[in-house]
């Protein structure tokens, strides 16, 4: 399972790297803007891509009982990471829910990494 957890680890990094990008960045001032689609949508395509490989290795280590964690939190992790994603471009949501989210999502992270 070093494979989980060498994606647990480098999705903690991006999560880190997305949070400092909220504190930092201004939200869009068109969201319609053709170019910033395009970069948002380059920049997270292989986060996309890793979040999917990790819940896949993750679901199969909860059925093997490698992970003691329930499924639904493996599933909904990938969604608020996602969540995530994309409130740290566009910089529309409250602090607090985005604090929330990224702490919810750390917790789950850092639980896989304890039963690994």
């Amino acid at each position: 399972m070093t494979d989980l957890k060498q994606q647990t680890e480098l999705l903690k990094e991006h999560l880190d790297q997305l949070k400092k990008r909220y504190e930092k960045s201004q939200p869009p001032e068109d969201k319609r803007d053709k170019a910033f689609f395009l970069f948002v949508k380059e920049t997270t395509e292989p986060i996309y891509g890793m979040l999917a490989t990790w819940e896949q290795t993750a679901l199969q280590a909860v059925k093997n009982r490698t992970l003691n964690i329930h499924p639904h939190q493996i599933t909904s992790t990938r969604e608020n990471m996602e969540l995530l994603l994309m409130h740290s471009f566009f910089v529309d949501v409250k602090r607090k829910r985005y604090m929330e989210l990224n702490k919810s999502v750390h917790y789950i992270f850092d639980q896989v990494l304890r039963d690994l």
